[in-house]
């Protein structure tokens, strides 16, 4: 988890053991192999890999039904368990899990996570997992259990409280959603966000000519006659549908320099593409 404001991102990290489950020439998936060691934590190996079975897809999503029961226990039926070796250890890890019924090991949970570990067990080695059916059985649970995306993990709920908890996921949520928002809106892309919010309600207007001052480019100083010839001369140019060198400040009243067209002026300035003010 991150830390302090970023407490409400999930990190996803250590691929120290990770490989490519196919050719990244051919595309064929890796060959099927056996006498494997395990490697990896024991705890949340699939029982494949305690067998020396080659780790596929299937192996990972399996792993992960393990995390998820581990999650709403607390700890998992393997745990704890004493041995003398090593190797020991981790047969009685492989034997208690492939003797633990799934059905047992979710007892008392929503069934989708028995379903989830039995659709993850049934897989052979090359299938490709319906992953869209898997999602959507996690989906519908968390509406039925009537959760909404709000960012806010139990975690943070109990160090910080649940109004802490609750207004940074909020604040993170709306920065997730600007930032999206002006990544995919090529009218402000390349401009900070707050000019989405100074220049929200501005309407789309043609490309004067001459130009003259408008909510995007008025002025509350006097301009120098220079200042306005040189305008003059801008949006000669810009009519003609020549490219000119145009100082953003004349346009948008910041200091950066763009190659602009008269096909190029709307679209800066067009409601459409300037409402973009919430935050993620």
């Amino acid at each position: 988890m991150g830390l302090g404001k970023k407490g409400n991102l999930v990190y996803i990290i250590d691929f120290g053991l990770a490989k490519k489950y196919r050719d990244a020439r051919t595309h064929q998936h890796i060959p099927y192999r056996e006498n494997k060691n395990l490697t990896g934590t024991a705890r949340y190996a699939s029982i494949n890999t305690h067998l020396g079975i080659e780790q596929s897809r299937r192996d990972d999503l399996e792993s992960l039904g393990y995390v998820l029961m581990y999650f709403n226990l607390g700890s998992l039926p393997w745990q704890g368990l004493k041995a003398a070796t090593k190797r020991q250890k981790y047969e009685r890890i492989s034997e208690k899990k492939m003797s633990t019924p799934i059905e047992v090991l979710c007892k008392g949970y929503p069934s989708e996570f028995a379903t989830y570990l039995n659709f993850c067990r049934s897989l052979r080695f090359d299938d490709k997992p319906d992953y869209s059916y898997l999602r959507q059985l996690f989906r519908n649970l968390f509406h039925r259990q009537g959760f909404s995306y709000d960012y806010v993990f139990d975690w943070n709920m109990l160090k910080f409280g649940a109004s802490r908890a609750a207004d940074d996921a909020e604040r993170e949520r709306r920065d997730r959603e600007e930032r999206l928002r002006h990544s995919r809106n090529p009218a402000t892309r390349g401009l900070p966000s707050t000019a989405s919010g100074r220049l929200r309600g501005t309407q789309e207007v043609a490309p004067p000519t001459p130009l003259t001052p408008t909510s995007h480019t008025a002025n509350t100083s006097p301009r120098p006659v220079s200042g306005m010839e040189r305008e003059r001369k801008v949006s000669m140019r810009l009519h003609r549908g020549a490219p000119v060198n145009v100082s953003s400040s004349d346009l948008t009243g910041r200091q950066d320099t763009s190659r602009m067209s008269t096909s190029q002026i709307p679209g800066r300035v067009a409601s459409s593409g300037l409402q973009s003010a919430v935050h993620r």
